[in-house]
């Protein structure tokens, strides 16, 4: 029941915040954040445990159908060069990355639970950025890459993940399988997904005229889904994401516009709810954290996090722009056979917006605190506290530091591409 409660006064917060958010003039994630933290060191607070399970289950389905439903399948194959390389290749070499910093940064820390590290933080949070950007005049391109980003990066961390963890409880690392079970897990996810979409497209061509029957199948069908892949130990992400493509696409030929509408407004609240108590418990647990961590190593575990978030956005501005210059060179190069549309071409606004969008969340939190806390010969996981703690910190970092000046970032590109246009004209 306590916990009962402090959900209820969460959504509360939630609600009450999204009401004010505007006159306050900070972005509405960025408050809640705050507003958790500062919740969390409330003394009468109780702790709420996050079991990391229940956070891929309950967030996860809902936030990737909704995005995925709603991306454009057109735009989102125009620009797939620059989703799978933001999505696949940047999260292993930022893995890699990080991994490499906290190996020769952080004292006793060893290879493979700098990977572990690494692969926490490698996968950005896209729900972060765009919640962030939501109303400033940000590129409709700009967002499906985001969009499209966060689709898949999740599978791919999670898998670096996984094998960082193995290599720490004395498994050994061949490359060879590791991309084996890669692409087993993505093609088993899209196996998964394509057939539940059939599925559910047979059910909604026979239930269409009942709408509360056809929203609620599309309401659980997510869930169903993730949790069939994960059982198949497939990708429950990638799952998830071809049924919300393919039912998109169905759904634009079959459901009248009311039903669009019904079914559009309920899932706006709910991923409004989710996005919320998303960032209120990212700040609500800093506190919990806080506690494990002996007080003399608090403010050196808060600098590697800082140089750690440094390299991070360094990289990624780097492979964006790197990604820039090769989509050019391929536009060029190709122009008689058209390899690479015109309209996947990034320019310098797309470039740094997409750099800068580079904040951890709830993902990055929920995998840290799902940390194994033993070996299997029961000694306890080695650093998992100070993994946790700098984990969260770059993720506080992240939202706070890059989510604070993004909006300023894009006002700035938006005021000198105004100047510009003007002055042509």
């Amino acid at each position: 029941m306590e916990n009962y409660s402090i959900i209820i006064f969460i959504l509360t917060v939630v609600i009450g915040i999204a009401a004010f958010a505007d006159k306050l003039k900070l972005p509405y994630p960025i408050l809640l954040v705050i507003v958790g933290v500062e919740i969390g060191f409330i003394p009468t607070m109780n702790e709420i445990v996050i079991n990391p399970d229940i956070i891929f289950l309950l967030f996860l389905p809902p936030l990737l159908y909704d995005a995925s439903f709603n991306i454009s399948a057109k735009d989102f194959k125009t620009n797939i060069h620059t989703i799978t390389t933001l999505a696949i290749w940047l999260v292993f070499l930022t893995t890699v990355a990080i991994a490499v910093v906290a190996y020769y940064l952080i004292p006793e820390m060893t290879w493979p639970l700098a990977f572990v590290l690494g692969s926490i933080l490698s996968a950005t949070d896209a729900v972060a950025a765009i919640s962030i950007t939501k109303g400033l005049k940000i590129s409709h391109k700009t967002i499906t890459i985001l969009e499209g980003e966060s689709l898949i990066n999740d599978a791919s961390a999670l898998v670096a993940y996984r094998f960082a963890v193995a290599a720490v409880m004395g498994a050994a690392f061949i490359i060879w399988k590791a991309a084996l079970e890669f692409f087993l897990l993505l093609g088993g996810g899209f196996v998964v997904g394509f057939v539940m979409s059939k599925i559910l497209s047979f059910i909604l061509a026979r239930v269409k005229k009942k709408p509360e029957v056809t929203i609620s199948f599309m309401l659980l069908m997510p869930f169903v889904t993730y949790l069939i892949a994960e059982h198949l130990h497939v990708s429950g992400v990638i799952a998830v994401v071809i049924l919300g493509l393919a039912i998109s696409r169905f759904s634009k030929k079959i459901f009248p516009e009311s039903l669009k509408n019904q079914s559009k407004g309920l899932w706006d609240v709910i991923i409004f709810l989710l996005n919320g108590l998303i960032f209120i418990l990212i700040g609500l647990n800093f506190r919990y954290i806080l506690k494990d961590i002996d007080n003399d190593m608090i403010l050196p575990y808060i600098g590697y996090a800082v140089i750690i978030t440094i390299a991070a956005l360094l990289l990624r501005m780097a492979r964006v722009f790197l990604q820039k210059i090769n989509l050019q060179k391929a536009f060029l190069d190709n122009r008689r056979k058209r390899k690479v549309s015109e309209h996947a071409l990034l320019d310098f606004n797309n470039s740094i917006i997409l750099g800068w969008s580079g904040m951890r969340g709830i993902v990055s939190l929920a995998i840290a605190i799902g940390l194994p806390r033993a070996l299997e010969d029961g000694t306890p996981f080695p650093h998992r506290n100070a993994i946790i703690f700098i984990s969260v910190a770059v993720v506080l970092l992240t939202l706070i530091g890059q989510g604070l000046t993004l909006p300023w970032i894009v006002k700035k590109l938006n005021t000198k591409e105004e100047i510009i246009q003007e002055q042509k004209e």
